[in-house]
């Protein structure tokens, strides 16, 4: 399969989508709190915790911030970490775990 050619412009809009991806996934992850505040059923808590899990991989949240926030699985302590991770969105989220 040939490398697909890309216009300088759709260069520019692939790179500044990489270059905010930190902020696209806090966004996301600000999203995931909100549905966990508001889900019903267990099922639905344990789908938004699969995807909470993987937000933080992704934004490359320390491994050990990840274990304690899944072991607990308290939305609280995962807002108070992400207030923490957004009011520094460049720097190494290596925040507290309370």
């Amino acid at each position: 399969m040939a490398g697909r050619e890309y216009s300088q412009y759709q260069k520019n809009v692939i790179n500044n989508y990489y270059g905010n991806l930190d902020t696209i996934m806090l966004g996301k992850l600000s999203e995931l709190v909100s549905e966990l505040y508001l889900a019903e059923t267990d099922a639905k808590r344990c789908r938004l915790w699969e995807r909470v899990h993987k937000a933080m991989l992704n934004l490359k949240i320390p491994p050990a911030i990840i274990s304690h926030i899944m072991a607990k699985k308290d939305v609280k302590i995962l807002a108070q970490n992400l207030n923490d991770w957004m009011a520094s969105p460049n720097q190494n989220r290596g925040a507290k775990t309370r």
